[in-house]
């Protein structure tokens, strides 16, 4: 009897990079989102809403409230959970209403001498023709000047997906720190992967040259700190990850 060949081994997957393995976590989608953090850290939080000029926009809340007894603004982008919920908060992009209603917000914390507290957790800001024809860039462009002039003092976290301009649109901050499994960049990995490689699904090797995660912007000196999670991610332990 013949010898019958040795049966082709297995493949492996190859290990996920680093880069990449951070944008799913940031991503993951029982991860804590804005509210989830308020709702443990922050006593008497009083939600305040609409930008005295259009309408409210649910993908950012915000409003005062006491941390360790301390009167606080805090404003994050919140993203849905299910489908209702996903819709209502347009799945975490604001609208130029989301960024004029925070701008107000942090103006009446200046006026009322309280600090600024900011979650940022986007894909980006939405990029639909309404939002473009109701001053998207504009929206954003002043924020980011009148945050860096605000006299009260501004801390910013970023909680999951920290998405270009969306985020940085509330992220003006004196101190800047980042939780461990989030990430920041100028761009997402798919559409720098369809720009740079012509081709989306190379986005893990995108992620790792976009240097995203916190350890590789707190080297490059852009943040100011990274917020360790519990094992396994926040999502594991939402109560531990609000510690």
């Amino acid at each position: 009897m013949a010898d019958q060949p040795a049966p082709s081994p297995t493949p492996v997957a190859a290990p996920m990079n680093p880069s990449w393995a951070r944008v799913q976590l940031a991503r993951h989608p029982k991860r804590p989102h804005s509210l989830d953090y308020i709702n443990k850290i922050v006593e008497g939080f009083q939600e305040l809403h609409g930008d005295r000029h259009y309408a409210d926009d649910a993908a950012i809340v915000g409003g005062f409230g006491f941390m360790a007894g301390r009167p606080v603004m805090v404003i994050g982008q919140q993203k849905g959970r299910d489908t209702k919920q996903k819709l209502l908060r347009n799945f975490g992009m604001p609208k130029p209403e989301g960024y004029r209603k925070a701008l107000r917000l942090m103006r009446l914390a200046e006026k009322f001498r309280r600090p600024i507290l900011t979650l940022l957790d986007t894909p980006g800001a939405y990029p639909g023709i309404d939002a473009e024809e109701r001053g998207q860039a504009e929206a954003i462009a002043l924020n980011l000047r009148e945050m860096a002039r605000l006299k009260v003092p501004i801390i910013t976290m970023v909680i999951g997906e920290g998405g270009s301009g969306g985020a940085l649109g509330i992220g003006v901050a004196n101190r800047v720190y980042m939780m461990e499994n989030s990430v920041y960049s100028v761009i997402s990995p798919e559409s720098c992967a369809a720009i740079i490689y012509r081709d989306a699904s190379h986005a893990a090797k995108a992620a790792e040259a976009l240097r995203l995660t916190p350890d590789d912007l707190l080297k490059l000196g852009l943040i100011d700190g990274i917020i360790p999670e519990p094992g396994g991610g926040a999502h594991e332990d939402p109560d531990g990850a609000a510690v």
